[in-house]
């Protein structure tokens, strides 16, 4: 039987609790993955410990009877203001891996990002999606035949935008992975998309011959792009007509010149503190460059969003919307149930403090409802 069905759980609602049952079903290696960050893990905890830095002012007697949850992001309309972060290698979390977090993600109308290296292809969890709006993660490969092939699967597949990952020149200094020797695509997770491409396989793997030892092998000599730099934006436009948003940015200067090569949109992310140790939280960077995008392209948030309040504070601190990252993947360790549970217990939560932090819309949330204390 799988460790992941070894017995019937009731589902928590502390999110923290989702981590813990985690914790349990999944072997060390995997587990430390997910959980971990890079270096001594400052940033890690900066990210979780910054919302505590900040108040909700609620105001009282206004009528709340009938609420509203959601945005409107690149020209559609969202159920709510959150979408689950691409996350690789789901596979080592549960077997049915991104297929399971976007099926979760569709039946609550939330967006559903997919990586580079997901388990299953970016087609086969488009196909799980419905009508339910989907974007695709781009690990810029250091193959620009392989990156546009990408970028134009995803357009065929019904992807609504490219996010370009551009905090990634190489993999963050990550002590525990290191430590456990421990590398997700080694278990041949992540691979997806590079075996099901049909110009990888042309050209790394043309005769068919290699195992999958040597297939992951190619795949890593590519994996990352050291040499991206803003120049090639204006090649990317010209292979897709979808809007492109890069992840990533944590300065003010970024922002304004993600907006100057004609960007559609930014998430500010540090990488969920898992790349540079020692960098300033998400939340501490928001202000600051959403303050200085002043609304021209869509700004998103990502890092350290736990519960509704913390969606409340990002949002009034400028982000247009959040990306959730670990919470859903501990769930994952339950299948496709957990992260559904995850899901709904943070927009019930989100709507709960969407009313008592009196105010009716979620797009009517600013800094009025935020105080920062010493």
């Amino acid at each position: 039987m799988s460790i992941h069905l070894q017995k019937e759980r009731v589902s928590p609602v502390v999110v923290e609790d989702w981590e813990k049952l985690a914790k349990e079903v999944l072997p060390k290696g995997a587990y430390d993955y997910v959980n971990s960050g890079s270096g001594g893990e400052e940033t890690l905890a900066k990210n979780v410990e910054e919302f505590k830095k900040w108040d909700l002012v609620p105001r009282v007697l206004v009528n709340v009877e009938k609420r509203n949850l959601s945005i409107e992001l690149l020209n559609r309309k969202l159920a709510a203001p959150i979408l689950l972060a691409p996350v690789g290698f789901q596979t080592v979390v549960h077997p049915d891996g991104e297929l399971a977090s976007a099926r979760a993600a569709a039946g609550q109308s939330i967006p559903f990002i997919t990586s580079t290296v997901s388990s299953y292809s970016l087609e086969e969890i488009s196909g799980v999606m419905g009508n339910t709006p989907r974007y695709f993660q781009l690990y810029w490969p250091n193959d620009d035949e392989v990156a546009s092939s990408f970028v134009k699967r995803a357009e065929a597949s019904g992807y609504g935008a490219i996010v370009v990952t551009v905090d990634t020149p190489l993999l963050g200094w990550r002590e525990k992975d290191l430590q456990n020797k421990y590398f997700p695509m080694m278990t041949g997770a992540g691979i997806a998309n590079f075996v099901s491409d049909p110009v990888f396989n042309q050209k790394f793997n043309a005769n068919g011959t290699l195992n999958k030892e040597a297939v992951i092998g190619e795949i890593r000599k590519i994996l990352f792009k050291q040499n991206l730099t803003w120049e090639k934006l204006a090649w990317l436009r010209k292979q897709t007509s979808l809007p492109i948003l890069l992840k990533g940015i944590m300065h003010k200067d970024d922002a304004l010149q993600a907006i100057a090569n004609g960007i559609d949109g930014i998430v500010v992310s540090n990488h969920g503190g898992r790349q540079l140790d020692g960098v300033r939280s998400s939340l501490r960077a928001l202000e600051s460059i959403a303050d200085v995008v002043n609304k021209r392209i869509a700004v998103l948030f990502d890092g350290g969003i736990r519960r509704g309040p913390d969606v409340l504070k990002a949002l009034a601190l400028g982000a247009d919307g959040v990306l959730l990252g670990r919470p859903y993947v501990y769930g994952l360790a339950q299948g496709e149930v957990g992260v559904t549970s995850v899901l709904t217990n943070l927009l019930d939560d989100l709507d709960n403090s969407l009313a008592n932090v009196g105010k009716n819309s979620i797009t009517s949330i600013n800094k009025s409802i935020i105080e920062k204390h010493s």
